[in-house]
């Protein structure tokens, strides 16, 4: 099956909604490893999830991600803002930029924070651990309702137990794994939240999916 960029976008429309809708985005192999034996998950997916991925951060306001995932993954600048999520404030030099907003506690290392000077915008709430809700709202109060988390899977499982996730796209990669890789959400405590299906389509035995939360 061939994908265009314009069916792909068509597939993975955000819906109409007044408050901040939160899609993930994780490729996993068909064991639940949520990298390779490389130690990331980038290479997993192929060409048919690079496509998705790409697509994806057109589509978003915002893309999430956990400060661990964004250096073992080589992130920096996008055409969409990035909100880091560090409670240490250990962000990654190619993330000291404009455009880059560090989603952290009030009580964050203050030596940290004021070394990170005017180069990114900060968005401190909750003490202890970060108060999800009041970061949402003002994602709202910046016009980001479209927001992409692209992990990692403690991240990933911090916003599942708050019950914070809309929407999950997984990509299953045809590839067995093995080993130690942690599944794509990872908590203390486990949680469960119905999701409904929303696509499942083959292209070169990549599958990838779409689930919804389930809320009724």
């Amino acid at each position: 099956m061939h994908l265009d960029d314009a069916e792909i976008a068509r597939l993975y429309a955000y819906p109409a909604t007044d408050r901040p809708w939160v899609r993930t985005n994780f490729v996993a192999t068909v064991d639940g490893a949520a990298h390779g034996a490389d130690g990331v998950s980038g290479t997993l997916g192929g060409e048919a999830d690079k496509r998705v991925f790409g697509v994806l951060r057109s589509l978003a306001d915002v893309v999430l991600v956990g400060a661990g995932t964004a250096r073992d993954e080589g992130y920096g600048p996008a055409d969409v803002p990035i909100a880091l999520v560090t409670r240490s404030l250990d962000v990654p030099d190619a993330l000291r930029v404009p455009g880059t907003v560090v989603v952290t506690t009030v009580d964050a290392p203050r030596d940290r924070l004021d070394a990170l000077g005017d180069d990114v915008d900060v968005v401190a709430r909750g003490s202890g651990a970060i108060d999800w809700t009041a970061v949402l709202d003002e994602f709202t109060t910046r016009g980001w309702l479209h927001v992409l988390c692209e992990g990692g899977p403690s991240l990933h499982g911090e916003l599942v137990g708050l019950d914070l996730v809309d929407e999950v796209c997984l990509t299953v990669a045809p590839v067995m794994a093995a080993g130690p890789a942690p599944r794509i959400a990872h908590a203390d405590d486990a949680a469960d939240r119905p999701m409904t299906l929303g696509h499942a389509l083959a292209v070169d035995d990549v599958l990838l999916t779409r689930w919804v939360r389930d809320r009724a």
